[in-house]
């Protein structure tokens, strides 16, 4: 059990052990409580310097490597990235420099290393901020970039990892759309994708105007369009089966749905709940296994998928270094089954949202292809896909949307998503 840290970099530092020893996702260790013993405020900065960390690392490492014979040991090595990172971005020198000479010297078999700590990080401090500038963006690792290369070429892998590169925009959706244009004045914030908002700084969230009163979440864009699609739908029954943390939940309710949520995560499930509290929407909510929910049956059925994730990295940059892709063919399965375990959920003429934050075409646009040949009373609904909120290259796939970290570049990007809605026809 690792000793809880004491400093903002200290719980930093943990995050980034964590995810490059353990191979564990930064948010199943913050859900653990590795940073409560910090104040608010530092467990935020902890977490921000890990992310900063984690987004630059192939740089970083690219930097130390100039400086180092042989590579430290891998706490040793996680304080030197951090420090390293800190640097690079602006940091005060002196007291990067001594802050990482103390934590490698409260390191494990690591103290004797400090004198090495201090020399490669007085180095770097010298020149590491115009050299960090002129590295190439880092690459994603290549048990992912091959497959993306495959699906949609290298210069387009190329702008997705200079997406991934950039620290992306918070989006908020608002409870009621009719005030959308009040909430983008008072909190400084433009429109995209029709209807979700975007802050580019936008500080301590729960701080800000509306946010304790539920008149909005924090929601990405593209996490937003697959519910925003359906139109009206006030008194249709729906059910979200893979609900947590409760973004689509909140979107059904707000537009007058009548809404179950499951999630096999009774933990996961209680953050749905606290959000429907603070917005003050109701929905139904059960703990349960998606695949043996039965009895009823709905107008709408959502199912935003277990997938790969592949499509958040530009948020979670952890990812890449947590994962291997080795549960791929596993999750591909799991897929297929709950797609054709919510289709005998549907109402006759009900309407099925499939979508997944997965850049991988095998999560998104190959189930669908697969769950029509499958079955025959299954029809994709074009006229909720031919939409003027998206532009054109999201619906270069036939089978759905198709958005990509690249796109909207210009307004900060996107996460990666496939979104497809299909008609069933009872038969």
């Amino acid at each position: 059990m690792p000793k809880p840290p004491e400093t903002a970099r200290g719980g930093a530092v943990q995050l980034l052990n964590a995810v490059l020893i353990e191979r564990r996702l930064m948010a199943e260790i913050i859900a653990s409580g590795a940073l409560q013993s910090l104040q608010p405020g530092d467990r935020a900065r902890a977490q921000r310097l890990a992310v900063e960390t984690l987004r630059g690392l192939e740089r970083v490492d690219r930097l130390l490597s100039r400086h180092l014979r042989k590579t430290p040991p891998d706490p040793v090595r996680n304080i030197l990235r951090l420090a390293a990172y800190e640097l690079c971005s602006g940091g005060d020198p002196h007291g990067v420099v001594n802050a990482a000479v103390n934590l490698v010297a409260a390191t494990k078999r690591g103290g004797h290393l400090k004198g090495l700590a201090n020399a490669v990080l007085r180095k770097v401090a010298a020149d590491g901020s115009a050299a960090y500038g002129e590295l190439r963006v880092p690459h994603l690792p290549k048990w992912l970039r091959k497959p993306l290369q495959t699906a949609y070429g290298s210069p387009t892998v190329a702008a997705i990892e200079q997406a991934h590169f950039q620290t992306p925009p918070v989006d908020i959706t608002v409870k009621n759309p009719d005030k959308l244009d009040h909430w983008a004045e008072t909190l400084g914030a433009k429109v995209v994708l029709g209807g979700s908002l975007r802050l580019t700084s936008a500080g301590q969230i729960s701080a800000l105007p509306g946010y304790e009163s539920g008149a909005w979440w924090v929601q990405d864009a593209a996490a937003a369009l697959p519910v925003r699609l359906l139109g009206v739908i006030a008194g249709a029954s729906a059910l979200d089966l893979c609900a947590a943390p409760g973004g689509k939940t909140m979107q059904l309710a707000a537009a007058g749905a009548v809404t179950r949520a499951i999630d096999i995560s009774p933990t996961r499930l209680s953050r749905v709940e606290e959000n429907l509290r603070r917005t003050q929407l109701q929905a139904q909510l059960e703990a349960q296994d998606a695949l043996e929910h039965g009895g009823e049956s709905y107008d709408i059925v959502l199912l935003d998928a277990p997938c790969s994730a592949t499509g958040t990295i530009r948020r979670h940059p952890d990812l890449p270094y947590a994962k291997d892709g080795s549960d791929f063919f596993e999750l591909i399965e799991l897929q297929g089954r709950m797609i054709d375990h919510a289709i005998s959920l549907l109402n006759p003429g009900g309407r099925l949202v499939f979508c997944t934050c997965s850049l991988l075409p095998d999560e998104g646009e190959c189930q669908i292809e697969e769950a029509l040949k499958r079955h025959r009373g299954l029809k994709i609904d074009h006229s909720a896909l031919e939409t003027d909120i998206v532009d054109s290259q999201m619906k270069a796939a036939p089978e759905g949307l198709r958005l990509r970290p690249d796109m909207l570049s210009d307004k900060g990007g996107l996460d990666g998503f496939f979104i497809s809605i299909l008609r069933w026809d009872g038969q």
